[in-house]
């Protein structure tokens, strides 16, 4: 395995949840992937995108901060933590659907 460029950093981050996910499966683990290393071409016969940088396809996932950390330090990858983003939740209750007093319309 060859050691990557300059341009080849490994981020580690937690990836946020999808616009159709409701739970917390899977929004607790770490993942390690690495920057492009180099820039993507057409292929010249079917037109699509690709280059050889291989580890741009790879993603690591690991439950905790620290260990994908100890796995970039352990194989001497240069890497960058970032920190997930706080996550604001409004609680909703469905008894102000009926309160006296309510600005909003009605509407189903």
């Amino acid at each position: 395995m060859t050691m990557p460029g300059p341009s080849q950093i490994a981020r580690i981050f937690m990836p946020p949840r999808s616009a159709m996910q409701s739970g917390k499966g899977r929004s607790q683990e770490w993942m390690l992937e690495f920057a492009p290393g180099e820039r993507q071409d057409l292929d010249p016969l079917m037109g699509w995108a690709g280059s050889g940088d291989t580890r741009g396809q790879l993603r690591l996932r690991f439950a905790t901060r620290e260990e994908a950390v100890a796995y970039a330090e352990a194989n001497g990858l240069p890497y960058e933590v970032e920190e997930p983003k706080p996550v604001r939740i409004k609680a909703k209750v469905y008894a102000d659907n009926f309160r006296y007093g309510r600005t909003e319309n009605w509407t189903h």
